[in-house]
């Protein structure tokens, strides 16, 4: 290409021939320089003023950002999670303990885990849980406290028979002793009512008949009354059985009468109050120093909060000099 130069001392313009490189090497250098401020530019920023580069630092700020919400998403769930601990307690130590309720197994809280998420969404997937297992456990106290007001007459707290003096003894107690049968030291878990064969056997608590059987050995013939909020109570060596598995019934209705059935050396009523599966003391839920009008006061008043008297009551009334 051909380039007109301005010649000083002929003051004229002569016409000087480039190279044909020249061109090309122009726009090499030009590039290479490009080149250099870049990163001279980048040599600047990352290794002598310590900057990050536009982009990057744009990424650090979204990171940043995104890992205080996080943060703050994990203290609102440790908030979440210990208020929530917090619920779990009380319906297992005291919402649940008040009715007789067991306890929610942990297995059942627990969410299963997922091997692919994120340690966030796992743990707001076990919380999310918790809470509803809890919510239904509420659900269920709730249910319960609705009909809290029968609670007491549900509560097996009479004596199984009447207590009246002379037509009973009390026999082997609730606790340990010798075997009158075998022998041996054993833990006897009721209380025994010796009495004439057919001496009534009155329910002590109001609930559903949830077993009915009749045998040669054991117990013998025997019945078990669900009471609801976590009591049973069982009457066994019966003579006769005067109710049938899932009938409802209430405090003072008759349902068997004194037998030696099963392994039974004589005539007697034995008698276990069962709390949340265990056999407890029943002497503790009875009053043997009352008198058959207060005993008989008594059963009469929770008939009459339930309805009419059945024909088991007016037995009793009529059965005992009344």
């Amino acid at each position: 290409m051909a380039q007109y130069v301005f010649n000083p001392i002929t003051l004229q313009y002569e016409v000087r021939e480039e190279p044909r490189y020249a061109r090309p090497l122009r726009a090499i250098l030009i590039v290479l320089s490009v080149a250099g401020l870049c990163m001279l530019y980048f040599w600047l920023f990352t290794s002598v003023l310590g900057w990050d580069l536009p982009k990057t630092a744009r990424l650090k700020k979204e990171n940043a950002m995104w890992q205080s919400k996080i943060a703050l998403a994990e203290r609102q769930m440790d908030i979440c999670e210990e208020t929530l601990r917090g619920i779990e307690e009380r319906d297992d130590f005291v919402y649940r303990s008040i009715f007789g309720l067991n306890v929610i197994p942990d297995e059942v809280k627990e969410a299963k885990t997922d091997p692919g998420a994120d340690p966030l969404t796992a743990r707001l997937n076990a919380l999310t849980k918790r809470a509803y297992v809890q919510t239904m456990a509420l659900d269920e106290v709730y249910g319960i406290a609705i009909d809290a007001g029968d609670m007491v007459s549900h509560i097996p707290a009479v004596p199984p028979i009447l207590p009246k003096q002379g037509s009973y003894r009390m026999a082997s107690p609730f606790g340990y002793r010798t075997d009158p049968v075998y022998g041996g030291t054993r833990f006897h878990a009721g209380q025994d009512f010796a009495a004439d064969v057919g001496y009534p056997v009155y329910v002590t608590g109001d609930g559903v008949v949830e077993k009915v059987s009749y045998g040669f050995t054991g117990y013998g013939n025997e019945i078990i009354i669900d009471h609801g909020f976590g009591y049973k109570t069982r009457y066994a060596h019966l003579s006769r059985i005067d109710v049938a598995k899932g009938m409802k019934v209430l405090r003072g209705d008759q349902i068997g009468a004194i037998g030696k059935t099963g392994k039974a050396t004589g005539p007697h009523l034995h008698y276990e109050v069962i709390y949340r599966g265990n056999a407890i003391n029943p002497y503790s839920y009875m009053n043997l120093d009352m008198t058959v009008e207060e005993y008989i006061a008594m059963i009469t008043r929770r008939r009459e909060e339930s309805g009419p008297k059945t024909k088991s009551t007016l037995e009793l009334l009529k059965g005992h000099g009344r």
